[in-house]
């Protein structure tokens, strides 16, 4: 059962493929490069133990849609590894999904601890050329609410 509304999924998902369509670095797959974009602003926030705490939870609310996340690993830095591996082993629908349940649970996560307005400006910044009001922010933070 999924903790994620279909809205944050969207969002999320329309993160994903601003991060395919922009990939440059070859070491992240594109799909999970807008998780490893957030890591250094929360790990300021956090710091390294906290957010490898919260992307650890991701996981494993992620794995229930998508069980091959289970082996991907974390580092103690909160970088995911594996998933080059991962990637050439599975379905490409399937990996693009799977990135997307993620990086859906991290930002529900963060709107669960830090509230939607924050959640929000830490988005904004770390994707400053991705017009937030476009995608219905606001309709993601009402839906998250509910939850």
């Amino acid at each position: 059962m999924s903790r994620t509304t279909p809205a944050l999924r969207d969002f999320a998902k329309h993160l994903i493929m601003h991060e395919i369509h922009e990939a440059t670095d070859q070491g992240t797959p594109a799909a999970f490069r807008a998780c490893d974009k957030l890591r250094p602003r929360l790990t300021i926030m956090m710091g390294e133990g906290g957010f490898k705490a919260l992307i650890m939870r991701a996981l494993t609310l992620a794995d229930t849609e998508a069980p091959w996340l289970r082996t991907a690993r974390v580092q103690p830095d909160g970088a995911l590894e594996g998933l080059e591996e991962i990637q050439a082993q599975i379905n490409q629908e399937e990996f693009l999904e799977g990135s997307i349940v993620l990086l859906a649970q991290l930002l529900g996560l963060l709107e669960t601890f830090i509230g939607p307005n924050l959640t929000s400006g830490l988005v904004g910044e770390v994707w400053p050329d991705i017009p937030l009001k476009e995608m219905d922010i606001n309709n993601v933070h009402e839906n998250v609410k509910t939850r």
